[in-house]
């Protein structure tokens, strides 16, 4: 399978999904955004993954190739492409599908429980996840269901947690977070942790959880598994 990523900024890539591409034997490319490369042809690859970033999606005077994204991500969905967004992706998704992106009420970073929903359950993707697992999330906005997706996963500081549109699935939580991109998103992003909230956790907090990467990585490679089985062809 050929996969094409998405990068927004230099230290948020795949993390371990580029591991678990790697030795599944996939072809990688990749579109570095921030350095202005062009995006690649509809058949130029099978599987679309759209990462995180500080940005916001409605930031597009501030970063003009915001505009140009949403435009390839809704082709590629149209095109039937297999399409997983994370935090800004999944938000960049829920976006084109129509489906809302706004401030959440609590900004939320750090190490939280995710819960399925009842939808998820049944769904032949998200029915591979345990109902309630720990993850990790770095975010201040959320998105909308989009029109005709199922609602997916919801926590207790945002309600909105993932959904599925056909190929499309959006998470705001990470599953694919390692080590070295939890230290970059410390190092790069610490002026989000000052900002105080019932759901944010200090950077010793943070780092003093990461004993849950490899069974959280685990999750996204069972769940990574489960997308290629069912539409990977």
């Amino acid at each position: 399978m050929r996969l094409h990523y998405l990068q927004h900024v230099p230290f948020e890539d795949m993390a371990m999904i580029e591991t678990w591409a790697r030795d599944k034997g996939h072809d990688i490319t990749r579109t570095l955004l921030f350095r202005g490369d062009p995006l690649p042809e509809l058949e130029d690859y099978d599987m679309l993954v759209i990462m995180g970033g500080p940005m916001n999606i409605y930031e597009d005077e501030k970063y003009p190739w915001l505009a140009e994204e949403k435009i390839f991500i809704r082709k590629a969905i149209e095109g039937g492409k297999i399409v997983l967004g994370i935090c800004l992706g999944a938000q960049l998704i829920a976006d084109v599908l129509g489906g809302k992106v706004r401030k959440n009420d609590h900004r939320e970073i750090g190490w939280h429980p995710v819960s399925l929903t009842p939808e998820a359950r049944r769904s032949e993707i998200f029915g591979v996840l345990p109902e309630r697992f720990v993850a990790l999330h770095w975010h201040g906005d959320t998105f909308e269901i989009p029109p005709g997706a199922a609602w997916t996963a919801k926590s207790e500081a945002c309600a909105n947690q993932a959904f599925q549109c056909g190929k499309a699935i959006g998470l705001q939580f990470h599953l694919e977070a390692s080590m070295d991109s939890i230290n970059d998103l410390i190092k790069n992003c610490s002026d989000e942790l000052s900002s105080g909230g019932d759901y944010v956790q200090t950077d010793r907090k943070i780092l003093a959880g990461v004993d849950v990467i490899p069974e959280m990585n685990g999750l996204m490679a069972r769940f990574l598994d489960e997308m290629e089985r069912r539409y990977g062809g």
